[in-house]
């Protein structure tokens, strides 16, 4: 089959699998946005980075018209493989939550389109309201929650199907749209990921941490309270009381990858 992945940054959640289809005898293509020039083991092609719309929509109307946008981008990058390559793929896999996919069934109608449906905003619990510290569930922050959804259900509504790699990210779609997915982790490259008796690391101050030394460690994208940072520096004086001898080891990203920036009064994150 022609197997046409979309991901404005690929390869993305599809690092493993789009190599595996070309390994099984597929023909496998990528569309990305021309800025992305992360390394790929598939052949890729771009299309144009959106441009800064001139009137940007207020309110509530700003994430869907730049959702929007990005898909017409796509759709045109597709559309010039379709007439200027005579390029025509079975299957597209798209990443939906860019809007990337918005427009490729009427490029190729024919073409059966799945989307990789990472998670669906929730109003309660969730996105919105799951700590009063940084999130109070407002009726605005509820309506904005649900505006920045509505592409991410268009396009499931489009695709012949959805892929969600945990029951979890599944379970936040509706039941009416819940039957369109089915689950399918993303899978860890266990020769890669896995214990190494022989694994170290130096600190700044140039002690060294091996095998069987005392490690408590917190792992992120970046050191948000989305991710609960906060909770986890209050937790660590009762910790480090408890276990005076544990190192801890803090490693991720200055700034905030999702959720709201921290509202405390000098609240800043330690480098690592």
């Amino acid at each position: 089959m022609k197997i046409l992945f979309v991901h404005q940054n690929f390869p993305g959640q599809f690092l493993q699998l789009a190599p595996a289809m070309a390994a099984r005898g597929h023909q496998v293509l990528a569309l990305t946005d021309e800025k992305n020039n992360r390394p790929s083991k598939v052949e890729v092609m771009r299309y144009k980075t959106p441009v800064e719309m001139d009137r940007k929509p207020a309110g509530l109307a700003r994430a869907y018209a730049e959702y929007t946008e990005r898909g017409w981008m796509a759709a045109r990058g597709c559309r010039a493989l379709r007439d200027q390559h005579s390029y025509t793929p079975d299957v597209i896999f798209g990443h939906s939550g860019w809007g990337e996919t918005l427009f490729l069934k009427e490029v190729w109608p024919e073409a059966k389109l799945l989307v990789y449906a990472e998670l669906l905003y929730q109003t309660s619990g969730h996105d919105v309201g799951f700590d009063p510290e940084i999130s109070t569930g407002t009726l605005e922050s509820r309506v904005t929650t649900v505006a920045r959804s509505a592409h991410l259900i268009q396009g499931l509504v489009q695709a012949d199907a959805g892929l969600a790699p945990t029951e979890y990210q599944a379970g936040t779609f509706p039941p009416e749209l819940r039957n369109k997915l089915t689950v399918i982790h993303d899978g860890i490259d266990t020769d890669k990921v896995k214990p190494a008796k022989d694994a170290w690391l130096r600190l700044p101050d140039g002690r060294e941490l091996r095998e069987g030394d005392e490690v408590i460690s917190f792992v992120s994208r970046s050191l948000e309270p989305y991710r609960g940072f906060m909770h986890f520096m209050r937790a660590l004086p009762e910790v480090m009381r408890a276990r005076p001898n544990a190192q801890v080891v803090i490693v991720g990203a200055e700034g905030v990858s999702y959720g709201a920036p921290p509202r405390m009064a000098g609240a800043g994150r330690p480098r690592s």
